[in-house]
């Protein structure tokens, strides 16, 4: 049995994991490491929840540690670089290189839009030598010219085919011909190449060393799968059934920010501990929501597909697709989020009738075909026919009045301005 001794020298770094309880590797771990301690050029593709993230940061904090021991000083401008798609996964990656680099005197940054500017500067001025970033905010502090990639040996393009998809071709371009002509760089994706993963490999990497880690087309064995098929209107009920009869925490994916907001209040009216994430909400709700849902204050976290990939929470019980994703490929990376490190899993997804070809375009993507299921009896329809409650804003200036009585007059509706005429000011009339 290898263990992580046989492939870390570093004292400090295998007490660190011996704490951490990090016995023995993942297989992705088990085969990338080797070859990224040699300062070889790695593509490794691997099933979501698999370990790429130690399979990069242990390398990381070996190689750097190196260096420093070979200079006699520990260089403060970033020399590793790990780019991610979203900012929730910078920011786990962020917190997790942080705590297996204990006592390493290696620093970090974590560099992302949404959070307070000044205290990323901050630390990137303090001296780090590892910055984790989302390319978007990255590149906005280099045209701005407030960090500096030129000491950077070693990239990681983590979740590099999500990356990619969501349109960061020409940031992570730049960002990479702006680092160390030598440097070694390592991608890690979930999924197989795809045209313009080819190219950025084909451009940017020299002679990579390749490494795939069990089906990259479909989610890990240890997934029961399964399809429901159920009006819409009958979702919730259903969706609540299976709160009463399963055990643990079930991540709920929505396709659109709004839906994903309503169901997570539906769910918390019924009684049921809940939160949303979504591109709408600021970033401390965010890290609110997904810290509060680690900790178990919340059962349930209905997510879109922004945030699927940010979302690496252990323990997970069930993944349940309210709605169905917007491409095949969406469903890999949504059930990926249970049955992490060979846990089981299980995933459930509402399909209406008309979704037919949906789920048959999931089935070719992962070659076999989803179990189907019955609903449970009892199941009834959502009463729609209720009028949504209009919560009135919190009015000032001179239609503060007006709208303070229509909203006593009118009840939940809405009032609307346009008979309302704002009261004269008397330094408008010049008085």
């Amino acid at each position: 049995m290898t263990t992580f001794s046989d492939l870390i020298a570093s004292p400090v770094l295998r007490k660190n994991l011996a704490s951490a309880k990090f016995v023995e590797p993942t297989p992705i771990q088990a085969q990338a490491i080797p070859p990224a301690l040699l300062g070889l050029d790695i593509v490794a593709t691997a099933q979501t929840g698999t370990g790429k993230t130690l399979a990069f940061s242990l390398p990381i904090i070996e190689l750097l540690g190196r260096a420093a021991l070979d200079k006699q000083t520990q260089s403060n401008k970033p020399q590793a670089l790990v780019l991610t798609p979203t900012r929730e996964l910078a920011i786990q990656i962020y917190e997790a290189f942080t705590a297996i680099s204990a006592n390493t005197g290696l620093r970090a940054a974590v560099v992302v839009g949404g959070m307070s500017e000044q205290k990323q500067l901050q630390a990137i001025k303090r001296g780090v030598q590892v910055v984790i970033a989302t390319p978007g905010r990255l590149c906005d502090f280099l045209k701005r010219r407030l960090v500096a990639l030129d000491c950077v040996k070693i990239a990681v393009l983590d979740e590099a085919d999500r990356m990619l998809d969501m349109g960061f071709i020409p940031d992570v371009e730049r960002i990479l011909r702006l680092t160390a002509e030598d440097r070694q760089t390592l991608f890690f994706s979930a999924t197989f190449e795809t045209g313009a993963t080819a190219a950025l490999i084909s451009k940017h990497m020299k002679n990579p060393t390749r490494i795939t880690v069990g089906s990259t087309t479909k989610p890990a064995e240890n997934i029961e799968m399964h399809v429901y098929q159920v009006d819409q209107d009958r979702k919730l009920g259903l969706l609540n059934s299976l709160l009463k009869t399963q055990q643990g925490s079930f991540l709920v994916f929505a396709r659109t920010k709004h839906g994903a907001e309503k169901l997570a209040k539906k769910l918390a009216i019924g009684g049921v501990k809940s939160t949303a994430i979504h591109g709408d909400r600021s970033q401390n709700q965010r890290n609110s929501a997904l810290k509060g849902f680690q900790d178990g204050q919340y059962r349930v976290l209905v997510a879109t597909d922004v945030a699927a990939r940010g979302i690496h929470v252990d323990n997970i019980a069930h993944v349940v697709n309210y709605d169905l994703p917007q491409a095949p490929e969406d469903f890999i990376h949504r059930v990926g989020r249970t049955g992490r490190a060979g846990q089981a899993g299980v995933a459930s997804t509402f399909a209406t009738s008309a979704e037919r070809n949906g789920i048959r375009a999931i089935e070719r993507t992962l070659k076999m075909t989803l179990t189907r299921r019955e609903l449970p009896e009892g199941i009834v329809r959502e009463d729609r026919s209720a009028a949504p409650v209009i919560e009135m804003p919190k009015r000032h200036g001179a239609y503060a009045h007006e709208a303070n009585v229509a909203a006593k007059k009118f009840g939940n509706s809405k009032p609307s301005f346009s008979s309302f005429k704002p009261r004269r000011s008397r330094f408008a009339a010049g008085r």
